[in-house]
């Protein structure tokens, strides 16, 4: 096995002991490696299908549960069932692993790192439906680019869903009606016909057309197309292929709970976010970041206390429809949708989104808004006007330079350009102008994502700021990170509209949010964190430094600034200078301003301070103690101490609070409506944490949620309070069957092993800390004498066989003495790694069967106990501990950079450079050196 072959394995081990996934900084610093290996090995696995890539602070990977094999070549077909059988004892051999990553592994019946698992209930993990739907795009690529293979995917995902939750449906006017033979099993019937694509088109395809008005056949790819598809069999096993994945029974959407909770909208969402990535950036802007469009929605005000049945929301520039869609949600409750879209193809995808998502009455219009508006009312004269909404959203263009063509901007019927015509080349004001005049005259709200440059350019678009501003409507100004959007890498902003009260608005309030961001591959992407503190921000509209501002109108308008919006006019956002003192470097001392600087930390633990420093003259202080021992005395001071009991209490107060709600999911309960719940509590409750910042803990909460606890969260409100484990199944093509041990998704087998046998956990650590001794040893041995010289140099293979074959040839040889000691020295440590290993073998064997049968005798109590206390809130516990760790690291490693540059005074470094010379000077004139 090769090094980066074992690392795959231990990468994978890990994952497992941890409940199949985790954060990546968290699994790195489990695994112990750098930053380079873990990234190396993590992309490995990703291309292989063997992991997948989630969400949070930094990333998170899962184990895939897609059918994976090493060779694609030779593959044999698995099919991977839940069987009735009690607990077996596998014959699967064992490779011993190092101490790291065997103390909680399954290994005698470890679940294969990436089988599919079948759901119970028919109900599936979120990220088992996420890996299974994206492993259908591994068979279109190739022949196609993402911006391609993207339609056919997501009209597989669309036939799928509406066929499982419509086809057999009473109801007198269904969203959509499935006509018989065009249904997804009248698909699977198409497998294997020569004319499977010509049937698909003209069988499904069109009758869904025919017998639904809202679709046209733009929506739809073309399955016969050779070019794309392939040509006669090839295109025949293509597609049956492609068919095949959505037959999986986890792929069941019969029972899909929709009302804003349903799994498959997000799977939606996911499938269009990698097409985005994958599409480049010339085709990536038919989607808005989730986040973004989250943003967006809050900040509009929509809520379900503000709307109603006839409340309508308008996207210009819909897009996928993703924007619109989490302004729906916001509302929580049915409202009228419309939205127009330029490319037909990507209209197409808005209505199948839109059917997803449970808003089947949702109008979406092809066409180019600003030339030609879909959504129009009759004035009294009967002369035409664009519609006006409740709410209007757009994420246009950015900076179209074809805005205009066949447009008189001049004499435009709508009377959107009264305010002066936007640059020929520039179209961001055109798009910002159609908005305005979409909302509702006293009462429309609004937002717009544009440019940067549309809060600065002058000449024409200077103009139509300045009127902007002075009419009141823009409430508010979000400055964006750059390298959000998948179209382009330059920072964007989000432009709040507001015609209430327009009149008597006396300032714009101003987020300066450009820092607030995590790397996420090649783009930037905003955290939970980030959302919710830029909308609390917002809601509160109060200044925070370096963030947030109240800018009142007269600044704005004076000489100074000229309707200039540019954020660093206002906002200044740059980190303090960390400046030298020249007279601490001259004549020694740490700056009382320096120290100063952690005001927090001093007023929290004024005690501290003076443990750490003493006075060295007026304005300078020194350590009293050696800069090793800063973090020492940090942690073991007692005002640290109570800072953390304060925050531990804290915790145990949000603990005690959210208990009930977690031991209270019961199947049919809202996931999404949980997590809302249990966030917002922590967030409240460690806002009156001294140090912390509680949107950094809050981010712990949301990283944990969509690495497992969402899953576990699903799981329970699907099937209750259930942690059985179930056998996994392997079936060939042959219909042989295998079993290959058994897994459980909501309670995995270390949480089992930690509370009810850690004792025997315990012996074989033990067990297995020797046996890496022992093989240790056999490598040392080996590596020291396998030099030419050496005992080993003449083998092959360094085994049993061939040690015992040249000490029979040596027997008493005199001369071969030290040879002779070296070689039966291997022996007896191969004889007990042998030995060890079959009794670390014994013992992972005996400690599986008895986790194993031990769920048999869990009651829903100890479920309950296990998975809230052992699995959840000691994860987040944990989490909270990190925080404090850093809040001791962060002010140590402060101190001794303080300490180390001014530790050495300029006169002490002159009276060394002196001493250092005569040194030199010394030693030259005993070897005869001289020099002028």
């Amino acid at each position: 096995m090769t090094s980066t072959e074992q690392k795959t394995d231990r990468f994978i081990s890990k994952l497992e002991a941890v409940g199949g996934s985790a954060g990546n900084q968290r699994l790195r610093e489990a695994l112990g490696w750098q930053e380079s290996t873990y990234d190396s090995i993590k992309q490995q696995l990703i291309e292989e299908g063997r992991i997948i890539p989630g969400r949070g602070r930094g990333g998170s990977v899962a184990l895939a549960t897609t059918a994976y094999t090493a060779n694609k070549e030779s593959a044999t077909s698995l099919e991977v069932s839940e069987a009735p059988v009690p607990y077996l004892k596998t014959k699967t051999k064992t490779k011993t692993k190092t101490k790291a990553d065997s103390s909680s592994r399954d290994r005698a019946t470890a679940t294969p790192a990436a089988k599919t698992l079948t759901p119970r209930n028919g109900v599936v993990k979120k990220s088992d439906l996420y890996s299974s739907i994206w492993a259908s795009c591994d068979e279109l690529r190739g022949g196609m680019d993402a911006s391609q293979y993207k339609d056919y995917v997501l009209f597989m995902l669309f036939i799928k869903y509406i066929s499982d939750k419509y086809g057999n449906s009473d109801d007198f006017a269904p969203p959509v009606v499935i006509p018989p033979g065009a249904s997804f099993k009248d698909m699977v019937a198409l497998k294997g016909k020569d004319d499977i694509g010509d049937k698909i088109n003209t069988q499904v395809i069109q009758k869904l057309i025919d017998h639904n008005t809202k679709l046209a056949r733009s929506d739809f790819p073309d399955f016969n197309d050779p070019n794309k598809l392939g040509e006669g069999a090839a295109m025949v096993e293509r597609l049956g292929n492609l068919i095949a994945i959505f037959e999986k029974p986890e792929l069941n959407f019969a029972n899909n709970r929709a009302d804003n909770d349903d799994l498959l909208g997000d799977a939606y969402e996911y499938l269009m976010r990698h097409f985005a990535q994958d599409s480049g950036k010339s085709k990536g802007q038919f989607y808005t970041p989730s986040e973004v469009s989250s943003i967006i929605a809050q900040v509009i005000g929509i809520s379900y206390a503000n709307t109603r049945g006839s409340t309508t929301a308008y996207d210009p520039t819909c897009g996928s429809g993703s924007l619109l869609l989490k302004v729906a949600a916001e509302a929580g409750r049915q409202i009228t949708l419309e939205g127009q879209e330029k490319d037909v193809t990507t209209a197409g995808l808005a209505r199948m989104n839109m059917i997803l998502h449970d808003f089947p009455s949702a109008t979406i219009l092809s066409g180019d808004t600003l030339v030609n508006p879909k959504f129009k009312d009759g004035d009294r004269s009967g002369k035409e006007q664009l519609r006006a909404y409740d709410y209007v959203v757009a994420n246009p263009p950015f900076s179209d330079k074809k805005w205009s063509t066949g447009l008189n901007p001049a004499n435009d019927p709508y009377q959107r350009f009264t305010w002066g015509e936007p640059p020929a080349k520039q179209g961001d004001y055109a798009y910002l102008l159609h908005v305005i005049r979409s909302m509702k005259a006293t009462t429309g709200k609004g937002a717009v994502i544009l440019p940067h440059g549309v809060l600065f350019r002058g000449n024409a678009e200077a103009h139509i700021r300045r009127q902007l501003v002075r009419s009141g409507m823009l409430k508010g100004i979000i400055g964006l990170p750059a390298n959000l959007f998948y179209g382009t890498g330059i920072p964007a902003c989000i432009l709040v509209l507001d015609k209430e009260n327009a009149s008597a608005r006396k300032g714009i309030f101003m987020i300066d949010a450009s820092k607030g961001f995590i790397k996420d591959g090649p783009k930037n992407r905003l955290r939970e964190q980030d959302i919710h503190r830029i909308v609390d921000a917002f809601r509160r509209s109060a200044d925070e430094p370096r963030y947030a501002r109240m800018v009142p109108l007269d600044e704005i308008a004076s000489e100074k600034n000229d309707y200039n919006l540019n954020l660093p006019r206002y906002i200044d956002s740059s980190e303090p200078e960390d400046l030298h003192d020249i007279d601490a470097h001259l004549n020694g001392g740490i700056p009382e301003r320096d120290i100063d600087a952690f005001a927090a930390d001093w007023q929290e633990m004024p005690a501290l301070r003076h443990a750490l420093f003493e006075a060295e003259r007026p304005g300078y202080a020194r350590l009293r103690q050696p800069m090793a021992e800063v973090r020492s005395i940090i942690l073991a001071h007692p005002q640290f101490q109570q800072f953390r009991s304060k925050v531990e209490t804290l915790f145990g107060k949000w603990q005690q609070a959210v208990m009930p709600l977690l031991t209270g999911i019961q199947p049919g309960d809202k996931p999404k409506a949980l997590i809302a719940q249990v966030s917002e509590t922590l967030l409240t409750t460690f806002h009156a944490a001294p140090l912390l910042d509680s949107y950094d803990i809050y981010q712990h909460l949301m990283d944990y949620w969509a690495e497992a606890m969402q899953d576990d969260a699903y799981l329970i409100a699907a099937d209750g309070w259930v942690a059985l484990p179930r056998r996994i199944v392997e079936t060939d093509k042959k219909g042989k069957a295998k079993d290959k041990g058994w897994t459980c998704d909501l309670l995995p087998k270390p949480y089992i092993v930690a509370r009810y046998f850690a004792a025997e956990q315990a012996e074989l650590e033990a067990k297995q800390a020797e046996l890496d001794g022992v093989t240790s040893q056999i490598a040392e041995l080996e590596e020291e004498h396998g030099r030419e010289d050496g005992a080993f140099a003449g083998f092959d293979k360094i085994n049993a066989a061939q040690v015992k074959d040249r000490l029979a040839e040596i027997v008493d040889d005199a001369d071969s003495a030290d040879e002779r000691a070296v070689l039966k020295q291997w022996q007896q440590l191969s004889a007990r790694e042998a030995a060890l290993k079959k009794t670390v073998k014994t013992l992972e064997v005996e400690l599986d069967r008895q986790a194993h049968d031990h769920y048999a005798t869990l009651s829903e109590a100890e479920v309950k106990k296990l998975v809230v206390e052992d699995k959840w809130l000691a994860r987040l516990q944990a989490d909270v501990q990190q925080e404090l760790g850093r809040i001791s690291q962060t002010l140590a490693q402060r101190i001794r950079e303080l300490a180390e540059r001014y530790d050495t005074p300029l006169p002490r470094l002159e009276d060394e450079v002196v001493a250092l010379s005569a040194k030199v000077e010394a030693h030259l004139k005993k070897m005869g050196a001289t020099w002028k």
